[in-house]
């Protein structure tokens, strides 16, 4: 089972902020795949259901963004699902509008909501698709920024991103993390060194 945590704060005044993406892909995923997102569990609205014959949970969290590790633990621990069966969506104010990233471990990623996961869950180990907003202009702070709404000209382009990002976050329910990562990353799979075993000569 894949745990599916969209980012977001609750309330309609947050609905269409750019902070809010991760609650639009969820939308999006639960109305195509007819899941519907509204039982109501601690600090959370989620929808379970199947995503290509696959059992999935989709959800929003109804803390605050720097709290969302507590509504993922419940919700984790409620299912027994494994860390890395975890799939958040975040907006990412250091990719441009439009582009996108699947990321995983060892994350240089500075976000509260993924740092809050990462302290409740004990761990860094879950697929992280990260989403561009862009970034502010330089008169304007990074919280208020987040927290507008997108303009009429960004909305012609949320239309694509919001497409591409359904697509490789149901490509992660059934397929590697690596695999995604070919796909969607300009750079491809990121490379994670393993540890070297040194080996020992044995004198005889």
């Amino acid at each position: 089972m894949k745990l599916i945590v969209g980012f977001g704060n609750p309330g309609e005044k947050f609905l269409n902020n750019r902070q809010n993406i991760g609650f639009k892909v969820i939308d999006i995923l639960g109305n195509n795949e007819n899941i519907e997102v509204k039982i109501k569990k601690k600090k959370s609205l989620i929808g379970r259901g199947k995503m290509r014959d696959s059992d999935v949970v989709l959800l929003k969290p109804q803390t605050f963004i720097n709290l969302i590790g507590e509504s993922v633990l419940y919700i984790a621990s409620f299912l027994r699902i494994n860390v890395r069966d975890i799939i958040c969506i975040i907006e990412d104010s250091s990719l441009k509008l439009g582009e996108l990233r699947v990321d995983y471990a060892n994350s240089t990623l500075d976000h509260a909501g993924v740092d809050s996961m990462v302290r409740a869950l004990k761990s860094d180990r879950f697929a992280k698709v990260r989403v561009g907003v862009g970034a502010p202009p330089r008169n304007m702070s990074m919280e208020e920024y987040l927290l507008q709404d997108f303009t009429s000209e960004e909305n012609l382009v949320l239309i694509d991103i919001l497409n591409k990002t359904e697509k490789a976050v149901k490509m992660l329910v059934t397929q590697s993390i690596e695999e995604v990562q070919n796909k969607f990353n300009p750079e491809g799979a990121t490379k994670i060194e393993k540890r070297k075993i040194r080996k020992i000569r044995v004198r005889r």
